[in-house]
């Protein structure tokens, strides 16, 4: 009697025991770390766990405090399959099956163990992207799940690091005696993989279409409609787009995609806003005639239109300056043994030093590719907003001083050959009170395509603030002959040299410019001047030289 008392008491602990050890459901705590760190103010994030289903989540989730969009991972075992949930806004939410992903994930076994939360964990290894992984997995739970889709399948994962310095840890564990609402596969749209990154992917920004495909070529009826303006014999393109409110810290990009349409060669393109806070403003001259415009002289004997800031104009603010390859997608015919031509060029650039100019405005935006061809080029530009923390210090105030880039060219408009006097660009300015720590965006690139030409010599650009040299460099390009494969059109030459191999004033065929961002200091509120030489080579029979700069003031409150 004694010892069926005893094995039914043992039998008893034992089924305790392993029901304390397998419960219906559980929620695991994890926080995160950084070579040895625990990372501050992380969303902590939580892992609900059952025999048939796992979620991974987080505490603003469920709070209901998360910004949009996000993300919830659900795995059911009894299908082994993995399901990704965004909810890109409160009424949008999309969902992924994937039946493969658990199966395909391999690791390698080791017999090393640790205890975490007073549970013995083995270790797998795996290595993604280049990234060794250790997960650190229990078994003694006879649940599965973890703080990502990986080891998912192995037991309950309770830790990973990724290259020996991030680290995901439990810090808690909980049995709970019934699953949250949350723990449900909700319904949502369902949507193949690549769809689903796509549509998440768009959603964590604006995004601002300006031209789609434009057409920008040479013609003498190019027709504007009610949405986009087309002037200088449609070599220029201009819409209204209106901005929202763009917070401080925020990324701004602008993008451009280019074919050509006809034209061969390469060419001088320009993205840029046309500010109209003074009596007279660019948009005047293209829609009334180039004479329009305020003149600069500096004494060589030329006028020059609507280049630099007066009292009663504001020139162009250049966002982007990029230059078309020789061709690309329309000679793409012309074919080289190996060499597979790009279908188009696409060009980014960072502008979030401009939010001031953009943010809660309506603004007009213009794209230029000068040619004298009736297919000319097709194009497309977008403006990208990305909320964000940026380290980097912004302006608060920004004042464009110069351009001299003949954006109307086709219309009349001079190239920019005043650098052939000593004099240069010379202007006055005027410093608010208020501001500090004044920058000067400056771009720069020569222009002369013939042997002797500035475009192909290497020329010093300085620029003088109240006579003052305050900046000096020699704009330089070395690494033209990167993007050979989008200039199926460019001509070769007997050294076997073809003409994007070589080098240019701050500029290859089918690539931006960066500007150069140029520290000022504290300038005292009132006027200075500002003047930039560049020792511009001379005319060669009908050949001339010309240098495209613009610039614009940076400061800060």
């Amino acid at each position: 009697m004694k010892k069926k008392l005893f094995t039914l008491f043992t039998f008893c602990i034992l089924s305790l025991s392993f029901a304390q050890k397998t419960p219906k459901a559980i929620k695991v705590t994890y926080q995160r770390a950084s070579n040895g760190k625990l990372i501050e103010n992380q969303d902590p994030l939580y892992l609900f766990a059952s025999k048939e289903l796992s979620l991974i989540t987080t505490d603003k989730i469920m709070q209901k405090k998360a910004d949009f969009p996000f993300e919830q991972t659900f795995t059911d075992f009894s299908t082994k399959t993995i399901l990704q949930l965004a909810q890109l806004k409160a009424e949008k939410s999309i969902l992924n099956h994937d039946n493969e992903a658990l199966g395909k994930q391999k690791f390698e076994f080791s017999n090393a163990t640790k205890k975490i939360l007073n549970y013995t964990c083995k270790k797998a290894t795996t290595s993604i992207n280049s990234n060794t992984i250790e997960i650190w997995y229990t078994t003694e739970l006879t649940l599965k799940g973890g703080p990502s889709v990986l080891g998912q399948d192995l037991g309950l994962v309770l830790e990973t690091i990724r290259n020996g310095n991030s680290t995901i840890t439990a810090t808690k564990i909980e049995n709970l005696k019934t699953a949250p609402a949350i723990f449900a596969i909700p319904k949502a749209q369902s949507v193949d993989q690549l769809t689903y990154k796509d549509l998440l992917w768009k959603s964590r920004f604006v995004n601002i279409p300006v031209f789609t495909k434009e057409q920008i070529h040479f013609v003498s009826d190019a027709k504007s409609n009610d949405s986009i303006f087309r002037f200088a014999s449609g070599t220029v393109i201009v819409r209204k787009v209106k901005f929202p409110e763009i917070k401080k810290g925020s990324a701004i990009y602008v993008d451009v995609t280019e074919q050509s349409n006809g034209d061969a060669y390469d060419r001088t393109g320009s993205v840029f806003m046309i500010p109209t806070d003074k009596k007279t403003s660019f948009l005047d001259g293209l829609k009334n005639g180039v004479q329009t415009l305020p003149v600069y002289e500096n004494g060589n004997g030329k006028k020059y239109q609507g280049v630099t800031a007066t009292n009663d104009y504001t020139p162009l603010l250049e966002m982007m300056r990029f230059f078309t390859p020789f061709g690309v997608k329309y000679f793409n015919y012309l074919q080289l043994k190996n060499k597979v031509w790009q279908d188009s060029v696409f060009y980014r650039q960072d502008i979030s030093l401009l939010q001031p100019k953009l943010s809660n405005q309506e603004v007009y935006i213009g794209m230029f590719i000068g040619n004298y061809d009736a297919g000319g080029h097709k194009a497309s530009l977008n403006i990208s907003i990305h909320q964000g923390e940026d380290n980097n210090e912004k302006g608060d105030f920004i004042l464009p001083l110069f351009n001299t880039l003949n954006v109307m060219e086709m219309a009349g408009q001079d190239y920019a050959t005043m650098f052939d006097n000593e004099k240069g660009l010379e202007m006055t300015f005027e410093v608010p009170q208020g501001y500090k720590n004044f920058k000067l965006s400056y771009t720069t690139t020569g222009h002369g395509g013939w042997e002797n030409g500035d475009e192909f010599l290497q020329k010093k650009n300085t620029v003088f603030i109240d006579g003052k040299e305050v900046f000096g460099f020699t704009p330089w390009r070395t690494d033209c002959g990167s993007y050979r494969l989008s200039n199926p059109a460019s001509g070769n030459f007997g050294n076997g040299l073809s003409s994007p191999d070589l080098s240019r004033s701050n500029w290859c065929p089918g690539t931006t410019t960066n500007p150069n961002l140029i520290d000022l200091g504290n300038l005292t509120a009132g006027k200075h001047t500002i003047r930039v030489a560049i020792p511009m080579g001379k005319p060669e029979g009908t050949s001339s030289s010309a240098w495209n700069v613009s610039g614009f003031l940076i400061g800060e409150r």
